[in-house]
């Protein structure tokens, strides 16, 4: 690595335009934007110690991330891969899993459970849960209303309608049944 004191940081116009875009953000990748604003006041000539100062940022932080920058470029920037084992599920099972969710329907049931999902794909249920929550499928929740596949569906709906019906009495507006309360009595008002 080269001395961080002796690095003179030069931006392609390109490489400007992406970091003032990252140094612009405000709810994600603050610590992205944060280097940004780093490389880009090294670019503008400042020393570490004066970067660390009005970024309010230890000196090591400004000159690790301008360090990376003089040897990466702007790909020294992102974050490194972390530590621990790697991705076993592919893209393919991930978009498997996205486009089958609200697109099919399982044979015995109105909507995919984790565990029907995961016996489908070949995945565990675990990561069904984890797919569906990072992009915001929730198959339980139907957001249209259905109507039912029982094939004996519209028969029952005539029997329990003619139920209500045939019990109502005779005049009934309705087929609450509560008892409705009397209108007030308007002849006594103002006196």
């Amino acid at each position: 690595m080269p001395d961080p004191r002796a690095v003179v940081i030069t931006l392609s116009p390109a490489e400007r335009e992406q970091l003032e875009a990252w140094s612009r953000r405000r709810t994600s990748a603050q610590a992205l934007a944060e280097r940004s604003r780093i490389v880009l006041a090294a670019a503008d000539g400042l020393s570490t110690s004066e970067i660390a100062r009005r970024l309010g940022v230890n000196v090591s932080t400004a000159r690790r991330w301008r360090t990376r920058f003089a040897v990466h470029r702007l790909d020294g920037l992102t974050d490194e891969p972390r530590p621990g084992q790697p991705r076993k599920i592919s893209d393919a099972k991930v978009e498997e899993v996205i486009v089958k969710t609200p697109e099919t329907t399982p044979s015995d049931a109105t909507h995919w459970s984790t565990r029907s999902m995961a016996a489908e794909v070949g995945v565990n249920q675990t990561a069904v849960h984890r797919i569906w929550k990072a992009f915001g499928l929730q198959p339980h929740r139907a957001a249209t209303w259905e109507l039912s596949r029982d094939p004996q569906f519209i028969e029952k709906v005539r029997d329990v309608v003619g139920l209500y019906l045939n019990r109502a009495p005779r005049g009934a507006d309705d087929l609450s049944g509560g008892e409705r309360p009397s209108p007030p009595d308007l002849s006594q008002q103002g006196r």
